[in-house]
């Protein structure tokens, strides 16, 4: 009955960090950027846009297209930013925990 109460305590102990994680990722930001700087994306880590900034030169009609690609490639380097700060959290969090490898957790 030992080993359950200090599976459970555990347990709690893990939900608490795993909430603060949560919080923290609110509050980190992470930039992506796209065509050499001329497009940067800011994002929380947790993947709520925060910011864009776009090179006045690329604010032409001609230049619609070519524009909308870099918000997207900005945007997609900013998400891999955020994800590769969560796994990073995450790993802190669960070492030394008895946890199956490449088991994933929701965040």
């Amino acid at each position: 009955m030992k080993d359950i109460m200090g599976m459970m305590k555990k347990a709690q102990e893990f939900q608490a960090k795993a909430q603060e994680l949560q919080e923290q990722a609110a509050n980190e930001i992470v930039q992506g950027t796209s065509g050499a700087g001329m497009v940067t994306v800011s994002m929380s880590a947790k993947g709520d846009l925060r910011g864009l900034k776009i090179d006045p030169t690329l604010l032409k009609p001609e230049e619609a297209e070519i524009l909308e690609d870099l918000i997207v490639a900005a945007h997609a380097d900013a998400r891999r930013k955020g994800e590769e700060y969560m796994q990073s959290k995450m790993s802190e969090l669960t070492s030394g925990l008895p946890i199956p490898p490449g088991m994933k957790f929701p965040f």
